[in-house]
């Protein structure tokens, strides 16, 4: 991840309701909740949760996808890895790898 990506990520964490959306949606895994669920569990209305929603979507952090009438947000784990992995590339003074890795049953049975 470059400086830029990272700034966007940070920029997009950077609200309490988005920070709980993403929160949730790194619980719930590659499943991911849809925007009901996440707008019931954080008590904000469905028309905030969307703004909040779009700038998570927008910093690459989630994706988005239609189930029928529903669409369903779920967190992308590459973004994270990347973010923590920027955060942590110079640890240690570059002698050890301190960076934790985030690795969902579905992805890792994929790579």
């Amino acid at each position: 991840m470059d400086a830029t990506s990272a700034v966007a990520a940070f920029a997009a964490l950077a609200h309490e309701h988005r920070l709980a959306a993403y929160r949730l949606l790194v619980e719930a895994g590659p499943d991911g909740l849809s925007a009901g669920a996440i707008a019931g569990q954080l008590g904000l209305p469905p028309s905030s949760l969307t703004f909040h929603l779009q700038q998570l979507l927008h910093a690459g952090l989630v994706s988005q996808r239609r189930a029928s009438r529903q669409i369903i947000y779920a967190m992308v784990a590459v973004a994270m890895n990347g973010l923590m992995a920027f955060l942590t590339e110079n640890c240690c003074g570059g002698q050890a790898s301190c960076a934790p890795a985030c690795a969902p049953a579905e992805l890792s049975l994929s790579a």
